[in-house]
């Protein structure tokens, strides 16, 4: 027998999930962090001129984005204790789930991060590094002050795009337990025996998206600040 569809519930749902978004947040801050510090060494090392160490750099991205998110979540999940045991002999099992979640993910994430640095530094312009150096800067004053912001403006689309791509991925931290914003719909549902199912996913849907969009607005505010300088830079090119 079909159970009724009260759409009323929604709202009454949406309160009951709002406060575990910070659950939601805490994964994706740490997974951003993650991501960014292992995609800097691997875009490093595709930026190198050590052949070996761009091949060694290209293998991993290219298995970290041919690698689902919640195969990776697995094996890290379960294979990450085997792996300590083994070598360590630490049990690492007490672990909160969230660290297995923001590894998994920040590997991942890291391979996105990667191509989006490597890109977004390869499109600043390398008479701007050689004017930098040129008139007594350093070459770390040259990257802070010239290339970085360039790069850091054309990132921004990109870069906003994984974030919501990340935020969605996230959602899968309930298959290992951990009770975020979806863990808590899917909680919601169990305590229920069933019911409120749809109004429960519904209610779900709404918050990603309010999410997604909020994201993207600020992204766009963020491209439209930083591209300023990046515009009267060309123009005086």
């Amino acid at each position: 027998m079909d159970r009724p569809f009260y759409p009323q519930k929604i709202l009454e749902i949406i309160p009951v999930l709002l406060p575990y978004l910070l659950v939601t947040f805490e994964i994706m801050l740490g997974t951003v962090i993650t991501g960014l510090v292992i995609g800097f060494f691997l875009a490093k090392g595709q930026l190198s001129k050590k052949v070996w160490l761009q091949k060694v750099s290209g293998f991993i991205i290219n298995a970290f984005r041919c690698t689902p998110s919640i195969v990776m979540l697995f094996v890290i999940f379960y294979g990450l204790p085997v792996l300590f045991w083994a070598l360590f002999k630490t049990d690492i099992n007490q672990w909160s789930k969230a660290v297995y979640v923001i590894i998994a993910l920040g590997l991942l994430f890291s391979a996105s991060a990667a191509e989006i640095m490597r890109s977004s530094y390869l499109s600043v312009p390398k008479g701007q590094r050689e004017a930098g150096l040129t008139s007594g800067l350093t070459e770390k004053q040259t990257f802070i002050r010239i290339v970085l912001p360039q790069a850091f403006a054309v990132s921004l689309p990109n870069l906003g795009n994984s974030l919501i791509v990340l935020l969605k991925e996230g959602s899968l931290a309930y298959t290992i337990g951990l009770i975020d914003v979806m863990g808590k719909g899917n909680l919601f549902i169990s305590v229920n025996f069933g019911a409120y199912a749809l109004e429960t996913y519904i209610a779900l849907t709404i918050i990603y998206w309010v999410l997604t969009i909020v994201i993207e607005q600020l992204f766009k505010l963020f491209e439209k600040k930083f591209s300023k300088g990046r515009a009267s830079v060309q123009l005086a090119k």
